[in-house]
């Protein structure tokens, strides 16, 4: 876990060693600085002129200014070090997850991605501030106080050696009560961060149905949940201090006790009151340093399992590479099922795809018709090797879709997928996803193909139109039409429309797919849709039914052929007749 993290300190590197050899020096003259302080004590008691004063002076004044500029420095270059260091780990993670397949960010939630390159990032970032600086500077001034201690007090000191082993046993009892709390709140903020993207996400539809008092109490019940277990974990944590104050306080009583007494009984033969008051000094500095390291224990606790999270997302190798040696150009657009048995999962106990044989010729118009759960988007998917087929094999061209490199392969491939996505920035930018390179004409042109040149040319901004997060201000079929202009840019050999259509009316529906028809006939078009009249008109229609083929033909065979197309076309054609007739 060390390794894979310390990966991510990279150009940092410098600044988080140099904050150690800094900690080093403001740690070794803020304990010689007591021991000064001794002498001067011993001096004035035994009587002696002020210009050796004055020495000793001018001594304390160097080191106390000289502790704290190399006390500043190792701040700078701790926060340096820290922040560049989260800042790494962030764009790793970021990085790790765009290589993922779609098997992989199934493993993961949303949320639980969110919370790990935020919450987590931030626990691990604070524990490697405390490691390259608290953590250095609590030891060895717990260290050079128990030393000097030891020169300045003698048998005093043991007392020092009673206490510091207690204080390690009672950490280690309450980190081993603690961790189990800390693993069990950072998979409850996953499910609280779930609630709160699904709450949003689903707005309109909460408001619609008046349910944001329940949503209310949900959100206020994960909340809960998380409180009371980070309390319990607070809780436990805080025994630390009382514990470790108690047995350094009962340290220094002893000491200014016994101490006094020396002091009194032997007249400063067996201890002075310079050597005394360093004494309670070094006393005062083991107390301080126990707390850092309280602190720092309590730190690394918490972040023990953020960094255990953040490896896992680090460490997750994406099923999908290209191979050594990969095919690296797309002859054409013809699409061979070869025997294609499919599951999401090794776990998984059943196949989503079984015995599949499909073979599509390029340029083709291919619909597919299914109900729902029949696994007709499972099976596009394989073409662009969104997933592997867990039996048989899935060609493009003639080449096994395992054999291409991957970006190959998927710019041949465009996929516009039952959830329409756009991101923030205007129409031109959303739409050059498909070509970063694509003119002002080309995407009119495929614009206009899509359908949606008329209402973008509504908009006062036309293409320079802003659109927002997901889309939220551009209706479902307006969103559609975009998608289908992107994918279209990419010019691919194989168009795959899953149910892309499902928000447009019939009539920009056909309109969509004469266009489609007409100005790329070369082109390999796989159409999945609910409506018959989608997929009517298409060379053939491919019936689906729980993961397998069932029926293969024109429109009008399947009238003859297959009960659950006719079953379907009869009912829709139903309620077409229906809806006219009211």
């Amino acid at each position: 876990m060390i390794k894979t993290l310390a990966r991510s300190v990279r150009e940092y590197k410098k600044p988080a060693i140099i904050t150690p050899l800094l900690v080093v020096v403001e740690v070794v003259l803020e304990c010689i600085i007591p021991f000064i302080i001794a002498n001067v004590v011993n001096q004035i008691q035994a009587g002696y002129d002020m210009s050796v004063i004055a020495k000793y002076g001018v001594q304390l004044v160097i080191m106390s200014v000289l502790s704290l500029v190399f006390g500043v420095l190792a701040g700078n270059t701790c926060a340096t070090a820290s922040t560049g260091f989260a800042k790494n780990l962030r764009k790793d993670m970021f990085y790790r997850i765009q290589d993922y397949s779609f098997e992989n960010i199934d493993k993961f939630s949303v949320s639980s991605l969110v919370t790990r390159m935020t919450t987590d990032v931030i626990n691990v970032q604070m524990s490697f501030m405390m490691i390259i600086r608290v953590a250095i500077r609590a030891p060895l001034t717990l260290l050079f106080s128990f030393i000097m201690g030891f020169v300045m007090g003698g048998r005093l000191a043991l007392i020092f050696l009673v206490t510091i082993p207690l204080l390690g046993i009672g950490l280690i009892v309450v980190i081993r009560k603690a961790m189990p709390i800390f693993r069990r709140v950072f998979r409850k903020y996953d499910a609280l961060n779930d609630s709160v993207q699904e709450n949003v996400q689903a707005m309109r539809v909460v408001k619609s149905y008046v349910r944001e008092d329940y949503e209310k109490q949900k959100f206020s019940a994960a909340a809960e949940s998380v409180c009371t277990d980070f309390t319990r974990a607070e809780r436990i944590m805080a025994l630390n201090s009382p514990m470790m104050q108690f047995c350094v306080y009962s340290a220094m009583v002893f000491v200014l006790s016994f101490g006094s007494y020396l002091v009194i009984s032997g007249r400063g033969t067996d201890i002075a009151v310079g050597q005394m008051s360093s004494i309670l000094t070094y006393s005062f500095q083991i107390l301080m340093s126990l707390m850092m390291l309280s602190m720092v224990f309590v730190i690394i606790t918490m972040s023990l399992e953020s960094a255990e999270r953040i490896v896992e997302v680090l460490n997750e190798e994406s099923n999908l590479t290209s191979p050594e040696n990969p095919v690296t150009a797309v002859t054409d657009g013809s699409v061979d099922f070869d025997n294609v048995s499919f599951k999401y999962s090794k776990k998984a106990e059943r196949m989503a795809l079984s015995n599949v044989d499909l073979h599509i010729k390029s340029g083709e118009f291919i619909g597919i018709l299914g109900g729902t759960g029949s696994s007709k988007s499972s099976l596009v998917q394989l073409i662009a090797r969104l997933y592997d087929v867990t039996e048989g094999c899935v060609k493009v061209g003639g080449v096994d879709v395992r054999n291409y490199d991957l970006d190959v392969l998927r710019n041949s491939v465009a996929v516009v997928l039952q959830k329409n996505v756009l991101f923030s920035g205007s129409i031109k930018d959303n739409l050059r996803w498909g070509n970063p390179n694509a003119t002002d004409e080309e995407i009119v042109d495929a614009c206009k193909l899509a359908q949606a040149d008329e209402f973008i040319q509504q908009f006062p901004n036309k293409y320079d139109t802003w659109i927002e997060q997901g889309g939220a201000n551009v209706s479902g079929g307006q969103k559609q039409r975009l998608c289908i202009a992107r994918a279209l840019l990419k010019k691919p050999k194989i168009l795959i429309l899953d149910d892309s259509t499902s928000a447009v009316d019939t009539k920009t529906d056909a309109m969509i797919r004469q266009a489609l028809c007409n100005f790329i006939p070369e082109t390999t078009k796989i159409v999945i849709a609910q409506r018959v009249a989608s997929v009517q008109n298409a060379d053939r229609i491919v019936v689906m039914d729980a993961g397998r083929i069932s029926a293969v033909g024109t429109h009008d065979e399947l009238l003859k052929t297959s009960e659950i197309y006719k079953e379907v076309y009869t009912s829709q054609n139903k309620a077409g007749e229906q809806d006219e007739e009211n």
